[in-house]
């Protein structure tokens, strides 16, 4: 298939607890499914904002942990479907409580399955 400039698409990148994972896909599986040509990768990070990693004892001494364990959810989204994903992002992660994460939302310009050659949204 051919790319066409006019199909929008979205890249969206979720950092969450690595906890609200299960309740994250939960809630796009409600929202999206496999005809609505989306797809998801998961990822280990390590980082910090706001929230500081918790205090551990280290021989007797209080050590606070410079980053925390967060889980990078990674979609790729035709453009209607990106403000369902996000919503649904939203209510899986969210726990009320500092450090429930972020979602980042760029515009993507191409995407190309490598197999068939397919492009644009035909490849999500």
């Amino acid at each position: 298939m051919t790319h066409r400039a006019d199909l929008i698409m979205k890249l969206i990148h979720a950092i969450i607890r690595p906890e609200r994972l299960e309740a994250v896909q939960r809630e796009l599986r409600a929202v999206l499914d496999e005809q609505d040509n989306y797809r998801i990768t998961v990822s280990p990070v390590r980082g910090h904002g706001a929230q500081r990693g918790e205090m551990e004892y280290v021989r007797g001494q209080a050590v606070q942990p410079p980053m925390v364990e967060r889980t990078q959810v990674m979609i790729a989204v035709n453009d209607q479907y990106a403000e369902p994903a996000v919503q649904a992002i939203m209510k899986g992660a969210r726990t009320g409580t500092v450090g429930d994460g972020k979602i980042f939302v760029q515009p993507l310009e191409d995407c190309i399955k490598i197999r068939t050659g397919d492009r644009g949204s035909a490849a999500i």
